[in-house]
């Protein structure tokens, strides 16, 4: 699998051309994030029948263990990030992998809390790892012209393969069968194993040019970047439309409106569509701080007017609630896929080329920073204070919106003083 593009030019190419990756390198790495979701959504999918019946929990003690796991993994992020940064991105990534794929054949073997506790975090905290290897390596490899467009690919293959992996973990729940269920994620760590494998066959990126003794002990850590720090910040903010998406429309649908429950499926399914179908879309020519901010405006845009359109449907009726309800999942979309164009775009250009993995684990603690409180905060605005509750959570997004631009400009003049050429 080398880097060798072979391209034609844009009015040459059919409608289904232009859907497909437009290089070999960016194939190979859409590829891999499908071989990835497919394993991880089969596992996700049943993941809840799996942890209660299975390892025998309770629904609050998933809760904890997912909880726990994630703080250890806030506190990793920067070390892993820094780690990845000495051995190679390339090589964090496949070992993070590897070791993420091998914990999956031992599920089958946990039974209990302590166990439990003790593997998601093992678990995150090798994630973790990997996917600071692996944010930094597609960086890397890319040329900066590239970086979003092929991330925009690689994110719809993400969706084609969760959803594939999804249709298998149903199929597995479909059984009834806790022999079945025991043996998902035994399939869900030979998949892996065949991703993990799949990363060690990409090529390696670019060699980096050899810097002055002196250079690492003078150079800044991430976490010293308060710009960078507060652009991700905001962009956390913004990036909670998935907390919207995922949790406080389905309950406003369920509690506040008349529209029937099977409308969930169907608003699920259009997420899915649009988010294969329009991601590179909405990451196309974001590739500038200008352009990320461009489109960080435009998801907070769209994210504002999701909650102007939904808030509406606890007084409506009808085939009325149901429409407006859809057209409020399909805005709130749009923001994601412009955050997600934006978050990119910000990565490529905002990062210390000599501290890209670091950067990606600062980039994961200002998000963190910016989204750990909205699934609380977002539901009991809405479910509580309705309408009232709606223009606070717009208001929240744009405030926060607002400060992305004197902070991403800030970024950049501390890059400039600071940082190595991207």
């Amino acid at each position: 699998m080398d880097g060798t593009e072979t391209r034609r030019e844009p009015g040459t190419q059919s409608w289904w051309q232009r859907q497909l990756p437009p290089s070999p390198l960016a194939r190979s790495l859409s590829v891999q994030s499908i071989l990835f979701a497919i394993g991880e959504g089969t596992f996700i999918t049943g993941s809840a029948v799996f942890f209660t019946q299975i390892v025998g929990l309770s629904a609050a003690q998933v809760g904890i263990g997912l909880t726990v796991a994630g703080v250890v993994s806030f506190f990793f992020a920067v070390p892993a990030g820094k780690l990845a940064d000495r051995v190679g991105t390339k090589r964090m990534w496949a070992i993070g992998a590897g070791l993420t794929a091998l914990l999956y054949l031992v599920w089958p073997l946990i039974h209990g809390f302590p166990a439990f506790l003790a593997m998601m975090v093992v678990l995150e905290v090798v994630s973790q790892a990997g996917w600071s290897g692996r944010g930094a390596y597609t960086i890397d490899i890319f040329t900066r012209e590239e970086r979003v467009q092929s991330q925009a690919f690689m994110r719809a293959a993400l969706n084609i393969g969760f959803t594939v992996g999804a249709l298998i973990g149903g199929l597995a729940l479909a059984t009834n069968s806790d022999a079945v269920v025991r043996a998902v994620p035994l399939l869900t760590g030979a998949i892996l194993l065949a991703n993990t494998y799949w990363i060690t066959r990409l090529p390696d990126p670019p060699a980096k040019a050899p810097r002055h003794t002196d250079d690492e002990v003078i150079k800044p850590r991430a976490l010293k970047n308060r710009p960078f720090l507060a652009l991700m910040t905001g962009d956390g903010v913004l990036g909670t439309n998935q907390v919207l998406l995922n949790i406080v429309i389905p309950l406003w649908l369920v509690e506040e409106t008349d529209a029937p429950r099977v409308l969930l499926a169907w608003l699920f399914a259009t997420n899915t569509v649009m988010a294969v179908l329009l991601q590179v879309a909405a990451a196309r020519g974001v590739d500038s701080v200008a352009r990320s901010l461009r489109a960080s405006y435009i998801s907070s845009g769209f994210f504002v007017l999701s909650c102007a359109i939904v808030l509406v449907t606890h007084d409506t009726i009808g085939w009325l609630t149901i429409a407006l309800v859809w057209l409020g999942h399909v805005t709130v979309t749009g923001a994601e896929l412009y955050q997600s164009a934006g978050h990119w775009g910000f990565m490529s250009d905002l990062t210390d080329a000599d501290q890209r993995a670091e950067y990606q684990g600062a980039a994961h603690i200002g998000g963190t920073l910016g989204s750990v409180w909205a699934p609380a905060l977002y539901t009991w605005l809405a479910m509580e204070h309705g309408s009232i509750g709606w223009i606070t959570i717009a208001a929240i997004v744009v405030v926060s919106t607002l400060t992305m631009g004197p902070s991403a400009r800030a970024a950049e003049r501390y890059l400039a003083r600071h940082g190595s050429a991207t």
